[in-house]
């Protein structure tokens, strides 16, 4: 079935009130921004970039993955980078724990928020975890109890929710079915994964609702769009207009999934800010600074970022190096 704006057109653009002016950005470019780079980023550059991010205001950051190392070598030193983190209050430090081998490494890194994953496409997680639906939820229902038992937060992300780079259009059904399932299990939350960017913003409504018409709070919903094609924003901001107020992002657009054909361009966190800045949406979060460590990270890997707003703020900034040890403006525009 096709997403017809004129059958989904969703709520029109409500105006700030009280109630409007908080959003949640959660920060994901130290695991899924640095998952998929040639480079591999330092342990002491990791760290640098976490601290960095968590003084522009960030309070929900996914750091790292305990996940095998010869599967996503970037993420190797996992346990490292969470011994060398300083607690903050308020700020949570995320990891993403594949399976119960790696909730055991989680809890004995004292970490206490971890995040779980698998595919709405059945295709999808099989290349991806190598593991059918069917087991994926088997496990991470043990995964689930075990770290609820630890007394843990835990964040469930659901993949090619809007689209699989192998099958094609996912059933909405299905997803709802496998989100259902997910906070049954005990998840505290959802991140619904637009994978490669196939996501249109009459879909973000359309899935949605069939969220809510499921009995699934919109307080417990997550956003986690790819901008591959140009949309990210617009399916970000068709999200808010439906209720949703998580939206998850990468400083200057680093990342993809290094499992899917075209998974390039998270949504960048900096584009996140500037937008609900600009609506008059609280994120709590300071842009110059934001901007600043993405600067930062693009140093390290030697390489341009995709962030619409990193690209501005690198073209607004003095030719000179950034005060902050970040390239100058010839090094990095396009």
């Amino acid at each position: 079935m096709a997403y017809d704006p004129m059958v989904h057109p969703g709520p029109r653009l409500p105006a700030v009130g009280a109630e409007q002016t908080a959003v949640r950005i959660y920060e994901v470019a130290p695991r899924d921004g640095l998952q998929n780079e040639a480079q591999v980023v330092t342990t002491d550059d990791k760290v640098e970039l976490i601290e960095r991010l968590v003084r522009s205001g960030l309070t929900d950051i996914e750091v790292t993955s305990f996940v095998r190392a010869a599967w996503i070598p970037q993420l190797a030193d996992a346990a490292e980078v969470l011994a060398r983190l300083p607690r903050r209050e308020g700020v949570r430090f995320w990891a993403l724990v594949p399976n119960v081998r790696g909730l055991e490494r989680a809890v004995e890194s004292e970490v206490r928020c971890v995040a779980t994953v698998m595919s709405a496409s059945e295709t999808h997680n099989k290349k991806n975890l190598n593991r059918t639906r069917r087991e994926s939820l088997a496990g991470l229902r043990e995964v689930i109890a075990t770290a609820k038992a630890e007394d843990m937060r835990v964040r469930a992300y659901l993949s090619t929710v809007f689209g699989c780079p192998y099958e094609g259009e996912v059933p909405v059904a299905e997803s709802v079915g496998l989100c259902v399932d997910l906070l049954e299990a005990g998840a505290d939350e959802l991140a619904l994964g637009d994978t490669t960017g196939m996501g249109n913003p009459a879909q973000v409504f359309a899935i949605i609702e069939a969220l809510r018409g499921a009995g699934v709070p919109l307080d417990r919903i997550g956003l986690h769009m790819h901008d591959t094609k140009g949309t990210a924003l617009a399916n970000v901001l068709a999200g808010w207009q439906a209720g949703v107020r998580t939206f998850d992002g990468s400083v200057a657009g680093v990342g993809g999934c290094p499992y899917a054909p075209g998974a390039s361009g998270n949504a960048a966190s900096d584009d996140l800010v500037h937008l609900f800045t600009a609506m008059g949406v609280q994120t709590g979060v300071d842009i110059d600074a934001l901007a600043g460590a993405g600067v930062f990270l693009a140093d390290r890997l030697g390489r341009s970022l995709p962030g619409r707003y990193h690209r501005f703020h690198l073209g607004a900034a003095p030719a000179s190096p950034a005060a902050e040890g970040g390239p100058s403006r010839a090094r990095h525009t396009a």
